[in-house]
């Protein structure tokens, strides 16, 4: 079937669809619907990492002005869901998220010990100060370092030794350590935490005994009604989701975390609406982190830049109440042409609480210890790091054993080394200076899976000739409703002022959380199949009117363009879409269309998104102050629906990656397994003046392997590889390798 496309659309640098109403303030956030006699609930957290409550004291708190419930383990709610998770009958769980209030046991510094309710948020504040708990201390582990010896293969893994979180051995196991040419280095990455401008929120409404409405903070809206649903026992359609807007969101949405279940105890509790916001230092203790990770990378070459072996180690922090594992080591697995690859992941559970995926997850961390270890490998080469990547540039995916779908990383490289000034840059580390200040060049490889699920998208054409469409999915910031505008603007040749994209609901048709980079492909997908099927039904209406021109008309004979219908033979006969209604007196066409991916591709071709970035530092010799001066970001994306949006996600992943490699990392008191970060004055993300111009650069070539808009993931690619292009210009500059971030000037001096 031919396409014909709606002009300036696809591609151009639209401006965001929803941009009007989050400037003037009227995007609705979680925290912002306004419910009748709405109560307020503030979470109070434990003083030790680890041991049981002895005694709980919440007199003073309850006979507090305003105070309407003060919940815990002694009187909370039951979670129906909870025992059956318990039931002695089934088998143990390889671990569980936290059940909120089902003992009296302490497995962090502030686990949830006790919500307070009131009738304001200021008395609930206040209310919340008064109750306190008496302890049992244990003496618990939060000294990664100390306690490496710990970690085990996941248990995921123990019970399938071909999981992909398995070892690993391609070729020949451990075959670097016999070579005669070989680096052996170890990295760490310290915990980082999210951060996103808006607080975790969510509003608890039980309509009815067995109908639960909650206006929440999540990436997963779906995901959100499924877990709340099982939990209390109640029918899936019974669970209504709201997550309109999301103020920003790198991971932390994807999980369902106890000040949720809190605020929904709440509600049934008082019989009323609950609104529960997460202080910014609660967030730093009960909605998840990037783990803290420790690395080791063993690699070997010949004399002429042939990589012959790579060995990649990994342990990964999680706590001790369930497993978290993310996929650290994938890209060693599948990037170069190494024909011995030896791979092994551990975790080590702490006394901390459970990590979470956050952007690029443990790609990001795992292309950190790669990248740096191929700059190093360079550098004892004698060899231009670019040109060591690109003799070992893989045509196939040596993992597999597939073909890619496509894969122009190639071509991203070299537009990324000529907008830099790549040939600038010295073999030997320190030539390049700028007045007192020492100039050094480094670049950084990200991929990540180009994933694609399964969704639907209800679209309304109306009689005025506009078009509503609607899905469950969410927006965390790339600007979702904006790409699907485009891509049904384009699909089905209406211009876009006269689409609107409704979002973030669970009464629209499903679709999956926004993570993973994979929403453009997967509800994309699904708004084309949906202007497919409107053209289709349109085509019907012409065809059939025996008193026009377009008698016998097919889809492919005719033109769909600026909401037209026309011959392509012949422009001049031509109907609006709103005409073709009128004429079959119709108020409006209404289709919905699902979107699955071919399973059978994915046994045929192996799928990612690639990126490369090239860093420009400066660094001052005697004070060790780091300037990232220039920065450019390439992707291989496939089709780039909007070049502005696109741009801001490749700008923001780039920012982040400053934050990673120079500013970024949890401290921790371990005498009371307490952060010392937990605020942002203390916890420091880069601001404006940590981040120089940033380009963005893409490819825009199609993936219709993929899907049928030919597009790939671009968020977590964004951020993959940013740390290492920065380490690895640090070391340019100075010829200091500094392998543990953040790379603080004390690191340097």
């Amino acid at each position: 079937m031919k396409d014909y496309f709606f002009q300036d659309t696809v591609g151009k640098p639209m401006d965001r669809v929803d941009g009007r109403l989050k400037v003037t303030g009227a995007a609705k956030y979680s925290a912002e619907y306004e419910l009748p006699n709405m109560a307020h609930a503030v979470l109070v957290g434990s003083t030790i990492a680890k041991g049981s409550i002895k005694s709980l004291d919440t007199k003073r708190a309850e006979n507090a002005p305003g105070v309407l419930a003060v919940l815990h383990y002694q009187n909370a709610p039951k979670v129906p869901g909870y025992a059956q998770a318990a039931h002695p009958t089934e088998p143990k769980p390889v671990g569980q998220p936290l059940q909120l209030f089902i003992d009296n046991q302490i497995n962090f510094n502030d686990h949830p010990i006790a919500v307070v309710v009131a009738d304001t948020l200021e008395r609930a504040m206040y209310a919340a100060k008064l109750v306190k708990a008496q302890y049992n201390e244990e003496k618990h582990a939060t000294d990664f370092n100390r306690n490496t010896a710990k970690a085990f293969l996941p248990t995921a893994a123990k019970r399938n030794p071909k999981h992909p979180l398995g070892d690993y051995v391609r070729g020949k196991e451990d075959a670097y350590k016999t070579e005669p040419l070989k680096i052996e280095s170890e990295y760490v990455i310290p915990t980082e935490f999210h951060n996103p401008m808006e607080l975790q929120s969510i509003i608890a409404h039980w309509e009815a005994a067995d109908k639960l409405t909650v206006y929440d903070k999540t990436q997963a809206v779906m995901g959100t009604q499924s877990a709340f649903a099982k939990d209390w026992k109640i029918p899936v359609e019974n669970v209504k989701v709201i997550a309109t807007f999301v103020g920003g969101a790198f991971g932390n949405g994807l999980h369902t975390w106890p000040h949720e279940t809190a605020a929904i105890m709440a509600a049934k509790k008082v019989n009323r609406p609950v609104k529960l916001m997460l202080t910014r230092e609660q967030m730093f203790t009960m909605v998840g982190y990037r783990p803290h990770a420790w690395q080791k990378v063993g690699m070997s070459a010949t004399k002429d830049g042939k990589i012959t072996a790579i060995t990649h180690e990994a342990i990964g922090q999680t706590s001790t109440y369930e497993e978290f594992t993310e996929s650290t080591l994938q890209q060693t697995r599948m990037m170069y042409t190494s024909p011995n690859v030896t791979t092994r992941y551990r975790i080590l559970p702490l006394d901390v609480s459970t990590p979470i995926w956050m952007r690029g997850p443990g790609e990001a961390t795992g292309a950190f210890a790669l990248e740096s270890a191929l700059d190093e490998m360079a550098f004892v080469l004698g060899m231009d790091p670019l040109e060591f990547r690109l003799i070992n540039h893989t045509d196939k995916d040596p993992e597999k054993n597939l073909p890619w779908s496509t894969k122009y990383l190639k071509e991203a490289m070299q537009m990324g080394a000529e907008r830099i000034g790549w040939n600038k840059r010295q073999l030997k580390p320190g030539m390049v200076k700028n007045g007192e200040w020492l100039v050094g060049y480094g670049m950084g490889v990200g991929t990540f899976g180009a994933n694609r699920g399964r969704a639907k998208v209800k679209a309304t054409l109306h009689k005025d000739g506009t078009l509503v469409m609607q899905s469950a999915t969410t927006d965390i910031g790339p600007g979702t409703g904006t790409a699907m505008v485009q891509i049904a603007a384009q699909n089905l040749g209406l211009p876009p002022e006269k689409i609107v994209f409704e979002l973030g609901s669970s009464l629209y048709p499903p679709s999956p959380s926004q993570g993973g980079s994979a929403t453009v492909a997967t509800v994309g997908s699904a708004v084309h199949a949906a202007c497919q099927a409107l053209k289709q039904r349109l085509t019907s209406m012409v065809a059939g009117n025996a008193d026009t021109s377009f008698k016998g008309a097919t889809v492919e004979n005719l033109t769909f363009k600026d909401g037209y219908v026309s011959m392509t033979a012949s422009p001049s006969a031509r109907l609006s879409f709103a005409d073709i209604l009128k004429q079959q007196n119709l108020p409006e066409l209404e289709v919905t269309e699902e979107s699955t991916p071919d399973a059978s591709l994915r046994q045929k071709y192996s799928m990612y998104s690639y990126s490369v970035h090239f860093a420009e530092v400066q660094v001052h010799p005697l004070t060790g102050q780091i300037k990232v001066t220039n920065m450019v970001s390439c992707a291989d994306a496939g089709t780039i629906i909007n070049a502005k949006t696109a741009g801001n996600q490749m700008v923001g992943g780039a920012v982040g990656g400053i934050g990673m490699a120079l500013t970024e990392g949890a401290v921790m008191d371990h005498r009371f397994g307490r952060y010392v970060t937990k605020d942002l004055a203390e916890y420091h993300v880069p601001v404006h003046a940590d981040a120089p111009n940033i380009s963005s650069l893409f490819v825009n070539k199609p993936d219709l392997i993929n899907n049928p808009n030919g597009t790939k993931g671009i968020g977590e690619i964004a951020i993959i590889g940013v740390a290492p292009a920065i380490a690895n210009a640090i070391f340019n500059a100075t010829g200091k390798r500094i392998r543990e971030l953040p790379i603080t000037p004390d690191k340097l001096i």
